[in-house]
């Protein structure tokens, strides 16, 4: 990092950190430097983990950049509050699509008890947790297993996909924003979550606040093609009305939580 001068440094990761995409051209306009010289400054960003390149620049970390078995233990107490909330539109005898993601891994727990309901997943650790209970019946979507996603993203799993029709899909975000809707870190996981969308009459997503304003690299869908969004109860208002200005149900998580 000692070739990187320190204010432009500071300024480049300043905006990733505020979740705003970087471009190299731009930037070398800015700071009157070489293409080359903006894409090292990237590069060494991207050693030290501050960011994700991609061609012609640099994109903000989400959290879901990480491993599903590490985000698992991560922040649970918030993904529990939001998983509670969206569990509250689950009605009895419904066929639920549960996506990866440590957020619905969340909401297992909090599914209506002894209602009749079927979860069908492509998750290894969700499908372990609703094994666990026994009035839920599971359709596991299996395939190759891809460890970082923590489930099954391949073709076999889509064919599975294809016979079912869910009444609420509960789609995992990898990132979010008002600009670039909900995007994925895997070219696979994001053709998955597109056909999870297709296939279910509704989508609920639980959204982390620290997943506002992230971007990955494939886009999966609008933020306006999901029917519910469910927030934190810190996120920023201006978020939560641009969503149902947009044509999207928006809920928040309670900010206290008691065990159910």
């Amino acid at each position: 990092m000692n070739e990187i001068p320190a204010t432009r440094r500071d300024l480049i990761l300043h905006r990733l950190e505020q979740g705003e995409p970087v471009h190299a051209a731009a930037l070398a306009a800015e700071f009157a430097v070489s293409e080359d010289a903006i894409r090292r400054d990237l590069r060494a960003l991207a050693t030290l983990g501050l960011c994700r390149r991609v061609y012609g620049g640099a994109l903000p970390l989400s959290p879901a950049a990480t491993s599903m078995a590490e985000r698992i233990d991560h922040m649970p107490e918030r993904k529990s509050a939001l998983a509670r909330q969206g569990a509250a539109l689950v009605q009895p005898g419904e066929l639920l699509l549960l996506d990866n993601g440590s957020s619905n891994l969340a909401l297992v727990p909090w599914l209506p008890a002894d209602s009749g309901i079927t979860v069908a997943t492509n998750s290894v650790a969700i499908a372990a947790a609703v094994m666990q209970r026994k009035d839920l019946q599971l359709i596991m979507l299996g395939g190759s297993v891809d460890a970082h996603v923590g489930g099954c993203i391949d073709a076999s799993a889509l064919r599975q996909l294809a016979d079912l029709h869910p009444d609420r899909c509960f789609l995992g975000a990898c990132a979010f924003s008002m600009e670039q809707g909900i995007s994925a870190f895997h070219l696979a996981d994001a053709h998955f979550k597109q056909a999870a969308l297709a296939a279910a009459s509704h989508s609920v997503v639980l959204l982390t606040s620290e997943k506002l304003q992230t971007r990955a690299p494939y886009r999966v869908c609008a933020s306006a093609a999901i029917n519910c969004y469910v927030l934190e109860a810190d996120a920023p208002a201006a978020c939560a009305q641009a969503l149902e200005q947009g044509g999207s149900m928006v809920m928040r998580a309670s900010a206290r939580l008691t065990s159910n």
